[in-house]
């Protein structure tokens, strides 16, 4: 169940963090990543159109019948309007958590 939320959560954050802008136009101006596959990973880029993310999990309780991944992160965009938008997340074993000014609460 915890997975599904992850991947719904994460597919929600990557739809969230695509802009009206014509993708040709994008480029990575930075990208770091430390993934080598276990206990957890981090990552982070920024893009020339303003987006920027970052992002890290660890496993909790590993090796044990209660073991789960724990996601932080963050995700800006702006959008066609020149807004700024930001969204924080968390997601756990209590599901995924965004907050941001423009959410409501």
């Amino acid at each position: 169940m915890v997975k599904m939320m992850l991947v719904a959560a994460l597919l929600l954050l990557a739809a969230a963090s695509c802009s009206a802008r014509p993708q040709n136009d994008v480029e990575v101006v930075e990208y770091e990543s430390d993934n080598i596959g276990i206990g957890g990973y981090k990552f982070s880029y920024k893009l020339s159109d303003g987006t920027t993310r970052t992002e890290e999990a660890v496993i909790n309780n590993a090796g044990t019948e209660n073991e789960s991944l724990s996601v932080r992160g963050s995700v800006s965009w702006v959008a066609p309007d020149g807004q700024t938008y930001t969204i924080n997340f968390v997601a756990d074993e209590n599901g995924f958590q965004p907050e941001g000014a423009h959410l409501p609460k």
